[in-house]
C-alpha cells in the first residue's frame, strides 16, 4: 500500500527576475503561449537538477510523480522523471492557487500540448478535479488540495487491492500554497506551518492503512468539492505525519523565497493583500522574500 508522499515545490521562476533596480521582468516568454504559466529561470533549472540528484537517493525511492500541470512544476520534475524512468501524472487538483479577486482562474495547457515538451506527461490520466474557474478562498484551495490527495490516494489503494502492486511512495509537484495545503490536509491541522521554499522537499508517512480502499464521490454540480473530512486531525486516507518539512539542505543556497498565506485567521480571505511598498507582479509565492505576499494573484 502506499506509505510515503513526499512534496517538493517548484524551483525559481523566470518572471521573478529582475534588473537590479527591483523591477520584474517577463523576458522569457511562456513556452505555453500562457502569461500565467513562466518557465523556470536559468537558476530555477539548475535547483531542479539539485532536487533531482537529491531525490533519487530517496529511501523509500519514488514510484509515481504527480505534478500540477503549470509548466514551472513539470520543467522542475522532469528531471527526476527521466532519471527515475517514469512517467508523470499532470493533475490540475494539485495544481495553483488564485484568490477570488481574478476574474477567471488562469487554466493550464493541455495535456496534449504538454506531452510535446515534456515526453513523460500521461496523456492517459484523469485529473482528479478541476479547480473553479471563478477562484478560490483560502479555505477553498486547502478543501480541494484535500480532496485531490484523498482521490490519488484511494486510487493507489485500490489498485493494490484488486491487482496486489502499486506505489509504496509517491512524489507531488506543486506551488508554494498548494504544498501548505497539502501538507494540511494530510495531517489534518490546519495550523501546520508548512515550509515552502523553492525546491523544497516535505515527506509524509502513514500513520494507517484502510483495509479497504476509501470510496471518494465524484465532484458533481451541487457538490464541486465532496468533503473529505480531513480537519480535526484527521488527515486523508488515514492521516499522514510529517517527518521532513521543507527541507532545503541539499540545494547549494539552501531555502529560498519561502512563502505562507495571509489572514489565514479567517480562512475566507477572498484575495491576498501586499504590504505598503511591495511588489505587485506575478503570482501567489513570487515575492522576493519570506513571507511577503503581493496583491496580483
Amino acid at each position: 500500500m502506499l506509505e510515503t508522499i513526499y512534496v517538493t515545490r517548484h524551483g525559481f521562476r523566470s518572471s521573478w527576475l529582475t534588473d537590479g533596480q527591483g523591477n520584474h521582468s517577463e523576458m522569457i516568454a511562456s513556452p505555453t503561449g500562457i502569461p500565467s504559466d513562466p518557465p523556470l529561470a536559468a537558476y530555477g533549472t539548475e535547483q531542479a537538477k539539485e532536487l533531482m540528484a537529491h531525490l533519487v537517493r530517496l529511501d523509500p525511492k519514488i514510484d509515481r510523480i504527480y505534478s500540477s500541470p503549470f509548466y514551472r512544476c513539470l520543467e522542475t520534475i522532469n528531471p527526476t522523471a527521466e532519471a527515475l524512468d517514469l512517467g508523470i501524472f499532470a493533475d490540475n487538483g494539485v495544481g495553483e492557487w488564485y484568490g477570488v479577486a481574478r476574474s477567471d482562474h488562469p487554466s493550464p495547457a493541455s495535456p496534449e500540448l504538454l506531452h510535446t515538451f515534456f515526453p513523460r506527461v500521461s496523456l492517459n490520466y484523469i485529473p482528479t478535479i478541476i479547480p473553479s474557474t471563478g477562484g478560490e478562498t483560502i479555505a477553498q484551495i486547502h478543501d480541494r488540495t484535500a480532496y485531490a490527495l484523498a482521490r490519488i490516494i484511494a486510487d493507489i489503494d485500490r489498485g493494490w487491492t484488486e491487482e496486489g502492486k502499486g506505489p509504496k511512495a509517491i512524489i507531488i509537484c506543486s506551488h508554494a500554497a498548494t504544498n501548505i495545503a497539502v501538507g494540511r490536509a494530510l495531517t489534518g491541522d490546519e495550523s501546520f506551518d508548512v515550509k515552502a521554499g523553492t525546491c523544497s522537499l516535505s515527506t509524509y508517512r502513514r500513520r494507517k492503512v484502510h483495509t479497504t480502499p476509501a470510496v471518494v464521490p465524484l465532484p458533481s454540480d451541487e457538490v464541486p468539492v465532496p468533503d473529505t473530512a480531513w480537519r480535526g486531525g484527521n488527515g486523508v486516507g488515514g492521516g499522514w505525519d510529517n517527518v521532513v518539512n521543507g527541507d532545503c539542505t541539499f540545494l547549494k543556497n539552501g531555502e529560498e523565497r519561502n512563502w505562507w498565506f495571509s489572514d489565514e485567521e479567517t480562512w475566507d480571505s477572498a484575495i491576498v493583500k501586499p504590504r505598503p511598498g511591495e511588489a505587485s507582479e506575478g503570482g501567489p509565492g513570487s515575492v522576493s522574500q519570506a513571507g511577503q505576499v503581493e496583491a496580483k494573484i
